[in-house]
């Protein structure tokens, strides 16, 4: 009988319980919720540059220093606030990234407060449908439509890369690899 951890899974997750976790548990799980959504966003801006690994470790020491990622407190943030996440060594201490986050956060109510529900915003590139991935590629034409358009709101560090392993994540693509036990089946 084969234990849990001899499960055949994609190749990246096989560097530390921690990947392994997620990758069995959350990693390309479509996720429906908006503030859920944007919690990913925000965390995969301050990705860049770092491991997804990194971020995973630092998640709840996040969700702690960003008030559980409400966009209604991190968009009342103030200089104040911005220094003492600047000086919480729990998280990714990027003055340019908490600024982003911060920023995020009013986009997001401001598109709430007009009626525009940030996960149907997110899934409209779809139609509300998983994509199959390529499993090669670190951004697709549609990671690059969906940055233009983040962008164009006024969100930062959305570029085509980060979006795209955002879209992996909350289960826009799915780019599980055949051989792995959670495989696409769409």
């Amino acid at each position: 009988m084969k234990k849990h951890t001899d499960l055949p899974r994609c190749s990246w997750a096989s560097g530390s319980d921690i990947m392994l976790q997620y990758h069995d548990r959350e990693w390309g799980v479509p996720v429906k919720d908006g503030r859920l959504l944007w919690e990913t966003l925000m965390l995969e801006g301050f990705q860049a540059g770092l491991s997804w690994e990194i971020i995973l470790k630092k998640r709840e020491a996040f969700r702690e220093a960003f008030e559980g990622f409400d966009p209604k407190k991190v968009a009342q943030f103030d200089e104040a606030k911005i220094l003492s996440l600047m000086d919480n060594a729990g998280i990714v201490r990027s003055r340019a990234k908490i600024e982003a986050t911060i920023q995020g956060a009013k986009i997001f109510n401001q598109m709430q407060e007009t009626g525009q529900d940030f996960s149907a915003y997110c899934w409209s590139f779809t139609q509300g449908k998983v994509l199959r991935g390529s499993f090669v590629n670190a951004r697709t034409d549609l990671s690059e439509t969906i940055s233009k358009a983040l962008k164009k709101k006024g969100f930062k560090f959305v570029g085509p890369t980060i979006v795209y392993a955002w879209m992996q994540a909350i289960g826009i693509t799915n780019d599980h690899s055949i051989k792995c036990y959670r495989p696409p089946n769409i």
